[in-house]
């Protein structure tokens, strides 16, 4: 498979929902442990006009990452108790990002099974807060790129649109109307989370 490059995330955001469905994130270990995903759920989230977005007043420490490079990582602390990880996907000084929701677990499933404390393979990655689990990725991966060694995406076949679903996104309470989330209707590793 071939690694996608900077040129993959000159799509807009709202193109890139659906573009990422199907590709491979890699995550190499500090150990040198392979683990990877095949995306099956995504959400998109824009500084501008959208309430629901960490951005959307005005730039921030704690949101800084989201104006930096697409391809770029960036992972944030929920609720206190789970990270969550975005890839950014405007161009730089604009914010904007899509949240991986859910993931097929492909390689590395013994370390992801040990960190999930779980052997049941829909439920490693399966929600956004799982798949960060079960890749290890935590705030201090936020500001790295996809474009090193830790961090990839590779490419895989595009799904069919008649399998591509869409939807509005899950857990918000603002600009809940936006249908930008997209999932495969046929993935038993799709979040079960509801609809806004």
């Amino acid at each position: 498979m071939t690694r996608l490059g900077k040129q993959f995330f000159t799509a807009p955001t709202l193109a890139l929902t659906e573009r990422l469905l199907g590709k491979i994130f890699v995550r190499i270990t500090p150990s040198g442990t392979v683990l990877k995903g095949r995306i099956v759920e995504t959400e998109a989230y824009l500084g501008h006009n959208d309430e629901a977005c960490h951005a959307w007043r005005k730039k921030t420490e704690r949101n800084r990452v989201m104006f930096e490079a697409p391809g770029t990582l960036y992972v944030y602390f929920s609720y206190g108790c789970h990270h969550l990880l975005n890839i950014v996907t405007e161009p730089e000084g604009t914010a904007g990002a899509v949240l991986i929701r859910a993931m097929e677990p492909v390689e590395g499933i013994p370390c992801m099974q040990e960190r999930r404390q779980t052997t049941v393979e829909t439920a490693l990655m399966s929600g956004p807060a799982k798949l960060t689990s079960a890749l290890g990725v935590e705030r201090s991966s936020s500001g790295r790129d996809l474009f090193g060694n830790e961090f990839f995406l590779l490419d895989a076949p595009s799904p069919q649109p008649s399998m591509i679903c869409t939807s509005t996104r899950v857990g918000i309470s603002r600009s809940r109307e936006l249908p930008w989330r997209k999932y495969l209707a046929d993935s038993p590793h799709v979040s079960k989370g509801r609809p806004s």
